[in-house]
């Protein structure tokens, strides 16, 4: 049996890297009492797999991760046996039992929406004045880890939504997600003329190849 959990991460929660928040869903299952599969081998692994890495410090709103059971069990009792047993941070919202043929989770991401609240106040007028710049561009090149790469082609949305507070707009994004290439809003921050620490940024969701 495969299922397909969405959960937010939230609270400290957001400063746990992607290799602990994995270990954090196999304690989680184990207090549950979740009877999960395991990888063959010589060192078996609880099959467990979590969608794109969430960046430390970002919240994520619907976060995906799939499990596999070694039996049927009921939905609606394993989430509520999760919940239970989740620690603060981490809030499920869906259960669904999807096909054990289904490709590998990470590879059906093909992009991911953010917003960006910011803390400090700021001009809309000028924001705007970025994103239109930022949009027109037919290439934006960048360097990470040392090397070069063009950030426009990950960038598949930008919009600046304003709130009932003038100084404090909501930024809005799509960016690219693959193995090859993956846009960072840290990125586009930057180069709209924004330091990411003045900033709270939430992944919304995440869009796979099926919708």
């Amino acid at each position: 049996m495969r299922l397909r959990i969405t959960f937010s991460k939230s609270g400290t929660l957001r400063y746990t890297g992607h290799l602990d928040l994995h270990r954090i869903w196999e304690r989680t299952c184990r207090r549950a009492g979740i009877p999960l599969s395991y990888s063959q081998g010589f060192h078996p692994q609880p099959r467990i797999s979590l969608a794109a890495a969430l960046p430390l410090g970002f919240i994520g709103q619907a976060e995906l991760v799939d499990l596999w059971l070694d039996q049927d069990e009921d939905l609606n009792q394993i989430l509520k046996d999760l919940q239970a047993a989740a620690p603060p941070g981490l809030m499920l919202t869906s259960i669904q039992s999807i096909d054990p043929q289904q490709p590998a989770l990470q590879t059906q991401v093909n992009s991911a929406d953010y917003e960006v609240v910011f803390l400090d106040p700021v001009d809309p007028l000028h924001v705007t004045s970025s994103l239109t710049g930022i949009l027109s561009c037919v290439s934006i090149p960048r360097q990470r880890r040392g090397k070069d790469y063009d950030l426009r082609p990950l960038l598949k949305s930008l919009e600046l939504i304003r709130t009932d507070n003038e100084n404090s707009p909501i930024l809005t994004m799509r960016l690219s997600v693959s193995p090859s290439a993956t846009g960072r809003p840290e990125e586009v921050l930057a180069e709209l003329g924004f330091s990411p620490e003045n900033t709270r940024i939430t992944r919304t969701r995440l869009i796979l190849d099926n919708g």
